[in-house]
């Protein structure tokens, strides 16, 4: 039987961190899916179309293991649709595991048979989010120390 997991975010844009999260990922489970999720309460800085473009630059050499989907409503819901029973998840300190761990007892509650993984980041990564790549692409800086190589942003006005 092929373990899958599901490894749901924003990814606006998906970043060095994240790709180290999946990577490790995959060293426990046969196949990923990287689900960009759709936020009604929050306007993204990239579409999901750009992010999954972003996304799939960034995996390209790893897509026989990863599909990136997009989806809107809850994550166990979309996990349920694809026969997944694991969920992932990168943390980069206390604060985002705190959140990490009230949403998965609460993901636990709705749905008893999906398990939530929380993986800490690469201490390597641990500076990186999504946040502080948008602050510098707004401000037109380099943010190649944050991105994997090789991947073209979209052009920011």
């Amino acid at each position: 039987m092929q373990t899958k997991a599901l490894f749901p975010g924003s990814f606006d844009p998906f970043t060095a961190g994240h790709y180290n999260i999946l990577c490790r990922a995959l060293s426990m489970f046969d196949s990923v899916t990287v689900a960009v999720g759709l936020n009604q309460d929050k306007r993204g800085f990239f579409t999901n179309e750009q992010r999954i473009d972003i996304i799939n630059q960034s995996v390209a050499s790893l897509m026989d293991r990863v599909n990136v989907i997009d989806y809107d409503g809850l994550t166990v819901d979309i996990c349920r649709q694809l026969g997944i029973h694991h969920i992932v998840r990168g943390v980069r300190n206390m604060l985002d595991f705190e959140n990490e761990r009230s949403i998965a007892d609460a993901n636990r509650r709705i749905a008893p048979e999906i398990e939530t993984i929380i993986i800490p980041t690469a201490q390597e990564f641990a500076h990186i989010s999504s946040s502080a790549v948008r602050d510098i692409l707004r401000h037109h800086g380099d943010t190649s120390l944050f991105m994997l190589q090789g991947v073209k942003l979209p052009q920011v006005i």
